[in-house]
């Protein structure tokens, strides 16, 4: 919360007024040098007509309620996340096509796993995690369901939220996946770039008007994995050449 300028010039006349009262120091308000002139900023081609078509992005995100699973109470722990994600992937494609190889070997894939765990080397569904996304005070569900070998994607994210006393998907999204963390209600995705040494760093957050998660912050960003640079060695110095004595020198 920014401080009002009638709020923060009080606390400069009490800092001074403190200081005043201290041993062997004036208090006197010192200046801090000359402050840079305030630009407003530059709008750039401000006739360039209004686009046609969206730019390419993560697509339509939407919640989708994902039918064939209760949730006894409401409470998402009670879910088993193997049949969470089995109806969901069945029913919601999402971002892929029913006609895609890596779909169809994704469902075939969720038809091995068993009921009762997951996260074993068979079954591609991770193990989940609980964390209040939507800030209603109730733990949501996020499912991490790998993908086949070959293919681009490594991961396909998916969460969970509970809607009306109805199972619904409020996020998903598959990438080359080097890291998922959680921090607060945010779920922050680390992708592979093209680029050497830098990485996507993608924060998903909560948007209670289109009641999903979505990608509030796309960044590249350097890689804490990404070695560091070597400094450049400098050249030697050449060895000095050995001066030859003077005739004088040699006696």
């Amino acid at each position: 919360m920014h401080r009002s300028r009638l709020a923060l010039a009080a606390g400069l006349v009490l800092s001074a007024g403190l200081l005043a009262g201290g041993c062997g120091d004036p208090g006197d308000l010192r200046g801090a040098g000359s402050t840079p002139t305030a630009e407003a900023p530059t709008r750039l081609w401000p006739k360039l007509p209004p686009p046609s078509a969206p730019a390419e992005d993560y697509g339509t995100i939407e919640s989708v309620p994902v039918k064939g699973v209760d949730v006894p109470g409401g409470n998402l722990r009670k879910v088993n996340p193997v049949s969470v994600a089995k109806a969901d992937f069945d029913e919601n494609p999402g971002m892929y096509s029913r006609s895609d190889d890596v779909y169809k070997e994704t469902v075939q894939q969720l038809a091995t796993c068993g009921t009762s765990h997951a996260g074993d080397d068979k079954c591609p569904v991770l193990d989940a995690y609980y964390r209040d996304l939507t800030g209603d005070g109730k733990d949501d569900l996020i499912v991490g369901i790998r993908l086949p070998r070959g293919h681009a994607e490594n991961l396909d994210i998916r969460a969970y939220a509970v809607e009306k006393q109805r199972l619904t998907q409020i996020m998903e999204m598959g990438d080359a996946v080097l890291g998922v963390e959680l921090a607060g209600h945010e779920v922050v995705v680390r992708a592979v770039s093209g680029m050497p040494g830098y990485e996507y760093r993608t924060v998903w957050s909560w948007d209670s008007h289109q009641k999903v998660m979505l990608p509030t912050t796309d960044e590249i960003v350097r890689s804490p994995d990404a070695p560091s640079r070597k400094p450049e060695r400098k050249p030697e110095p050449a060895a000095s050449a050995r001066a030859t004595p003077s005739p004088d020198e040699s006696r």
